[in-house]
C-alpha cells in the first residue's frame, strides 16, 4: 500500500506541474488577439493530462482489486473476517495510507483544474466564473465525464439518481471514449426516449389496472373468484417469451418492435373488454395473453442503454423507474373512476370492461404518436470501439495477470487465481475482445452467472413472488375478510404503489450512504420475512390493521430490497452481459416474470381449497422461498467477505 500511495502522490505531483505550465501558457494565449490555433493545441494538452489521470485511476483500481484479493485470502485462511477489522481500524486513522486511496482529494483538485480551464478555453471569453458558483457547465468536455465516471466507479459513491438508475437495471458499459460518445449522440433523440418512457408507463398501467376487478370479472363469466390469479398471471406467462424475441428484435430496430407491441396490446385489451359480452373466459385469457406478448420493456431498456449518451443515461434510467412506479400507482387508481354501467349498441361498459376499453384507446393514441414522432436510430453500431482508457486498463490487468510486468502481488497463487477468486471477480476477463463480446445464447449467459449473481437472482425472484401474491390476491382476500368494495381495493393498491418513489428517495439518499448494500439487502430480506409472518391468519380474527400493516411492511421492504438487489447485481454481473440479446436486463426480467407466473398459478391452485384457506395457502410458499433466499444470502456473503 505504501508503494501504491507514494507512486500515486508522485504522479499527482507531475500532473500538477504540467497543469501549472499549461496555466502559464493559457494566460499568455488569452492576451493574444489571434491565438485560435494555440487554443486548440492547449485544449489537446489539457485533454492529454486528463488521459494520463485516467491511466492513474486505472492503476489505483487495479491495485485496489489486488488488495481485496489479498484480504480475501486472509479471511479464508484465518477462518474469520479479518477484512472487517483491517478496514475498520485503518479507514479513518489520521496516518492511514488507505485514506489517500479512498478519498481522492488530490485527484479531485486535478479534475477541477482540467474542467475549469477546458471550459474557459471552450468559451474563448476569458471570463473567470467560479466553478463553485456555477458547478454545472453547459458543455463539459468528454474527458471530464470519463474521469468522473472512473472516480465514481472507484469510490462507489451513491446518490438518489444513481440508485434509481441501478434500480432500472439498465446495463452500463464501463466507460465510453469521445468517439463512441459521438456515435451515441447521433443515435439520441429526445422524443424517441420520451416515447419509450410513455410505453413503460402505459404497460405498467395495463398490468395493474385490472387487479381490483379481476375477481369480479371472473365471477361474471361463471368462474371462481380465485381464477383472477390466472387472469392476471396469463399476461406474465406471455411476457416470459415476449421478452426474448423483443430483446433479439431490438438488435435490428427499435421502431418496429414498439409498433408491433402497440398493435398487439390494442388487440389484447379489445379482446379483454369484449369477453364480457361474449360471456367467454377463454376470450378474456386470450386478451391478457396478447397483452403479455406486447411487453416491450426489453426494448425500452435497450434503447436507453444503446441510444442515450452516457451523461444522460442515469437520468433516463431514473425516468424508466419513475415511469414504472407511476404506472403501478395509476393503474389501480384509474379503476376507481370506472364505477358505471351502460351499453352502446351491444357493447357493455362497466367497471370490469372499461379498463380494457380505456387501455385500447390509450394504445391507439400512442400508436399514432409513435408513428409520427419516433425516429429510428442509425443501424450502424460500432461494437468494436473500445475506449483508450478502458483498453489501457484492461491491457494492464492482462499484463499483470500474465507476468509481463512486475506485479505488486508476488505470490504465484495470486497470479494464477484460485477458483473462489475467479467465481467472484467476474469483471476481470483475459482480454479486451473477450470483455466486450456479447453472449450469443441463453446457455452462454447462464455460464457467466457466478454463485453471487445466482443468489441475487434468487432474491429478485423471491421479492417479485411475494409482491405478486400480495397484489394479485388483494381483491379476493379483502372481499372475503373485510367486505371491501372495488373502490377500497383500488385505493389501497394505489397507496401501496405511491410508496415506491419516496422509499427509493430515502434509500438512495440516506440509507445507502450509511450502510453497506449487503447489510441493507439482508435487513430488507428479514423485514419481508416479518411482513409475511404477520400476514398469516392464525387463531385470532383477521383484522384490517393486521392486513394493512403486514402488507405495507412486505411491500415497502420488497421495494427497498429490489433497488439494493439490482444495484448489487449491476456490479457483480459480467460485463459481457451489458449488451446483446441475452443481456443482464433480460435475465433479471425473466426471473421476475417467472416469479409472477408461479405466484399467480399458486393463487389459482390454492383456490381449490376454498377462499377461507387461500391466504395461508399462498403465504406458505412465500415463507419458504424467503427463508431460502436469506440462507443463500448469508452463506454466499460469508464466503465472499
Amino acid at each position: 500500500i505504501e508503494k501504491i500511495v507514494l507512486f500515486l502522490l508522485e504522479q499527482q505531483g507531475q500532473l500538477a506541474n504540467r497543469l501549472c505550465d499549461l496555466r502559464q501558457q493559457h494566460d499568455v494565449i488569452l492576451q493574444l488577439s489571434n491565438g485560435g490555433s494555440k487554443i486548440c493545441e492547449l485544449q489537446e494538452a489539457y485533454r492529454g493530462v486528463g488521459h494520463d489521470l485516467l491511466r492513474l485511476l486505472f492503476f489505483v483500481e487495479m491495485n485496489a482489486i489486488g488488495l481485496r484479493k489479498i484480504l480475501k485470502k486472509f479471511d479464508k485462511r484465518f477462518g474469520y473476517r479479518f477484512t472487517n477489522y483491517y478496514v475498520k481500524t485503518r479507514a479513518n486513522h489520521p496516518y492511514s495510507q488507505l485514506r489517500q486511496v479512498f478519498r481522492h482529494v488530490g485527484i479531485g483538485a486535478v479534475v477541477g483544474a482540467i474542467s475549469r480551464n477546458l471550459a474557459d478555453l471552450q468559451d474563448h471569453q476569458g471570463n473567470y466564473v467560479s466553478i463553485y458558483d456555477q458547478p454545472a457547465l453547459s458543455h463539459p468536455d468528454p474527458i471530464v465525464h470519463s474521469i468522473k465516471a472512473a472516480v465514481n466507479k472507484l469510490s462507489n459513491s451513491t446518490n438518489f439518481l444513481e440508485f434509481l438508475g441501478k434500480h432500472a437495471f439498465i446495463m452500463q458499459d464501463d466507460l465510453r471514449s469521445p468517439s463512441e460518445d459521438d456515435v451515441v449522440e447521433q443515435r439520441y433523440h429526445f422524443m424517441s426516449l420520451l416515447l419509450n418512457l410513455v410505453n413503460t408507463f402505459l404497460y405498467m398501467v395495463n398490468t395493474y389496472i385490472i387487479v381490483p376487478t379481476a375477481d369480479d370479472y371472473s365471477l361474471s363469466l361463471g368462474a371462481a373468484a380465485t381464477v383472477c390469479g390466472v387472469v392476471i398471471g396469463s399476461m406474465a406467462v406471455a411476457q416470459v417469451f415476449s421478452s426474448v424475441y423483443f430483446s433479439a428484435w431490438s438488435n435490428r430496430s427499435y421502431l418496429r418492435p414498439l409498433v408491433f407491441s402497440s398493435i398487439v396490446l390494442l388487440i389484447g385489451n379489445t379482446l379483454y373488454a369484449l369477453a364480457y359480452d361474449l360471456n367467454s373466459i377463454v376470450v378474456l385469457l386470450v386478451g391478457r395473453l396478447f397483452c403479455g406478448l406486447g411487453s416491450a420493456r426489453a426494448v425500452n431498456r435497450r434503447y436507453i442503454s444503446d441510444c442515450v449518451p452516457h451523461k444522460l443515461r442515469m437520468r433516463a434510467s431514473a425516468g424508466f423507474v419513475s415511469a414504472s412506479a407511476l404506472g403501478m400507482a395509476c393503474g389501480p387508481a384509474l379503476a376507481c373512476l370506472f364505477q358505471t354501467d351502460f351499453k352502446i349498441y351491444k357493447l357493455t361498459f362497466n367497471q370490469e370492461t372499461l379498463p380494457g376499453w380505456i387501455m385500447a384507446i390509450s394504445w391507439l393514441i400512442y400508436l399514432l404518436w409513435l408513428s409520427i414522432s419516433f425516429r429510428e436510430p442509425p443501424q450502424e453500431i460500432k461494437q468494436d470501439i473500445i475506449p483508450q482508457e478502458v483498453r489501457a486498463g484492461t491491457v494492464v490487468n492482462y499484463a499483470v495477470e500474465n507476468g509481463i510486468t512486475q506485479p505488486l502481488l508476488l505470490n504465484k497463487e495470486l497470479k494464477q487465481g484460485e477458483n473462489g477468486d475467479q467465481e467472484y471477480d467476474d469483471g476481470e476477463e483475459e482480454s479486451c475482445e473477450k470483455t466486450r463480446k456479447p453472449v450469443t445464447s441463453i446457455v452462454s449467459a447462464y455460464r457467466l452467472l457466478t454463485p453471487s449473481v445466482k443468489v441475487q437472482l434468487l432474491v429478485y425472484f423471491m421479492l417479485k413472488y411475494a409482491m405478486e401474491i400480495l397484489l394479485a390476491e388483494a381483491s379476493v382476500i379483502t372481499a372475503y375478510y373485510f367486505i371491501w368494495s372495488t373502490n377500497s381495493v383500488a385505493i389501497f393498491l394505489a397507496c401501496l404503489g405511491l410508496t415506491v418513489l419516496p422509499v427509493n428517495i430515502i434509500v438512495g439518499t440516506y440509507i445507502s450512504n450509511m450502510f453497506e448494500e449487503r447489510q441493507v439487502l439482508l435487513a430488507s430480506e428479514i423485514m419481508v420475512l416479518i411482513g409475511i409472518l404477520l400476514s398469516f391468519h392464525i387463531g385470532i380474527p383477521y383484522s384490517v390493521p393486521q392486513y394493512v400493516g403486514s402488507a405495507l411492511i412486505t411491500f415497502v421492504s420488497a421495494e427497498v430490497l429490489e433497488g439494493v438487489n439490482l444495484s448489487l447485481l449491476s456490479r457483480v454481473m459480467s460485463s459481457r452481459l451489458s449488451r446483446g440479446t441475452y443481456n443482464g436486463g433480460l435475465l433479471s426480467t425473466e426471473a421476475g416474470t417467472l416469479a409472477r407466473v408461479i405466484a399467480d398459478g399458486t393463487i389459482t391452485l390454492s383456490g381449490y381449497f376454498g377462499v377461507a384457506k387461500l391466504l395461508n395457502a399462498t403465504l406458505v410458499p412465500s415463507l419458504f422461498i424467503c427463508i431460502s433466499s436469506i440462507i443463500a444470502t448469508c452463506v454466499t456473503y460469508n464466503s465472499l467477505y
